[in-house]
C-alpha cells in the first residue's frame, strides 16, 4: 500500500439546507507517513484536514464517493487518504506474492484477491464516522464471503492478509492498521509483512487465547507456513526478481517517487 499527500479541499457545500457532495472531486487528506498510532494521525489531521474541510465523512459518504472514483482512498475515522502509486519493487512482489498464494488455493474453498478489495475494520454504522475501510496488498477469504452492506464491495472477514511495506506506510501497517484489523475482524489469523528492501517477512498468527504470536523470516533460504490456508511463501520466490540495494538509495528512490 502506498500513500501520498494531497492538499486537502472542502467537499460540504449548502444548498437550499441540503448538503451535496462532490463527487468528481478528489479525495485527498493528510499523509499517513510515519503514523503508527491513533493519537499521531489526530495530530495530522487537526494540522492539516480540519483546517480546510468543514465537516469529516461519514462511512456512508466515503463509500458513496468511492464507488464513483477511479482512485482509491483509504477511510479512517471521518478522514480520507490518497493512496499513490508503487514502486517496481512493491509492484513485483505483490504480483510474486499473488501467485504464490493463488496457486496454493487451487482448488479449496478459500481465495485471493489483490489491492482492490476493501476490507472494513469498525463497527459497522454508514452514519457514523468511526472504522477504518483499506485496501490491503493481498486478502485471503474461505468460504463464504461476507461484506459490509448489499453493494458487496467491502469485505468483512478476512483470513488472511499481507501487506508489503513502504516507507510511507509501514509505521501505520505495524501500528493503528494493525490493532484495527485486530479488534474489528476476528476472521483474521494470519497478518503478514513484506519488507521491500530486505529479504524479510514478518508473520503475526492470532493464538486460540486472542493473543499474538510473531515470527519474523530472513533470507531468500527461509520458508514461511501459514496454516490457516495450508500455504508455503518461499522467500525466494517471494523476492524472486528483487535485487536489493543500498537502503539509503532506495529510501531516496522511493521518496522521490512520493511513496
Amino acid at each position: 500500500m502506498q500513500v501520498r499527500p494531497e492538499l486537502p479541499i472542502d467537499r460540504h457545500v449548502e444548498d437550499q439546507g441540503a448538503k451535496h457532495f462532490d463527487a468528481t472531486a478528489a479525495l485527498a487528506g493528510p499523509q499517513l507517513a510515519n503514523y503508527g498510532t491513533i493519537q499521531e494521525v489526530a495530530r495530522c489531521k487537526e494540522g492539516t484536514m480540519l483546517a480546510r474541510s468543514n465537516l469529516p465523512y461519514t462511512v456512508e459518504e466515503y463509500l458513496a464517493l468511492e464507488r464513483d472514483s477511479e482512485e482509491r482512498h483509504i477511510y479512517l475515522d471521518g478522514y480520507v487518504f490518497d493512496m499513490a502509486g508503487e514502486s517496481t519493487e512493491h509492484g513485483t512482489i505483490c504480483m510474486n506474492l499473488s501467485r504464490v498464494v493463488s496457486t496454493a488455493l487451487l482448488r479449496t474453498p478459500c481465495r485471493a484477491f489483490a489491492k482492490d478489495t476493501k476490507v472494513g475494520s469498525g463497527p459497522g454504522s454508514s452514519k457514523a464516522t468511526k472504522g477504518l475501510y483499506s485496501y490491503p496488498d493481498l486478502v485471503v477469504v474461505c468460504g463464504e464471503m461476507k461484506f459490509h452492506d448489499k453493494h458487496r464491495d467491502v469485505l468483512i472477514n478476512p483470513i488472511v492478509i499481507i501487506e508489503v511495506l513502504s516507507k510511507s506506510t509501514e509505521a501505520f501497517d505495524r501500528g493503528e492498521k494493525f490493532l484495527r484489523l485486530q479488534t474489528w475482524n476476528p476472521t483474521l489469523i494470519d497478518y503478514l509483512l513484506v519488507s521491500q528492501t530486505s529479504a524479510i517477512i514478518e508473520h503475526f498468527v492470532r493464538q486460540s487465547d486472542g493473543g499474538w504470536s510473531y515470527h519474523k523470516y530472513e533470507g531468500l533460504e527461509q520458508t514461511v507456513q501459514i496454516e490457516s490456508i495450508n500455504c508455503s511463501l518461499r522467500l525466494a520466490e517471494v523476492f524472486d526478481r528483487i535485487e536489493f540495494r543500498n537502503v539509503t538509495d532506495h529510501q531516496a528512490e522511493e521518496g522521490a517517487a512520493g511513496n
